[in-house]
């Protein structure tokens, strides 16, 4: 894939108590990533935008949940969420990315 493909696979990260913890002990993170990104796609896209090496992906797909609105009901969108592991020393720091 080009530059400009990996980069628009990444979403967003996930900040959220399981996955501080998760970067924090296992130097695994989450990311929020396009419903059509491969494990493929995603560890390029995360060795390209944090220069780090990337041991092992696990991907699942995130069910949109149902919300009522007043009377009406409708759904959340569905989305993809990543698990990407790194190779020992090497680390992010979302909090400057």
């Amino acid at each position: 894939m080009k530059q400009q493909e990996l980069i628009r696979v990444l979403q967003a990260p996930v900040i959220s108590e399981k996955s501080s913890l998760l970067a924090e002990q296992e130097k695994q993170f989450v990311f929020k990533v396009k419903k059509t990104a491969t494990k493929k796609n995603i560890k390029q896209a995360v060795e390209l935008m944090f220069n780090v090496k990337v041991d092992s992906v696990h991907v699942l797909n995130v069910k949109g949940k149902t919300k009522r609105f007043g009377r009406f009901v409708g759904s959340r969108s569905d989305w993809k969420k990543a698990y990407i592991k790194l190779k020992p020393g090497f680390d992010i720091d979302l909090s400057v990315a």
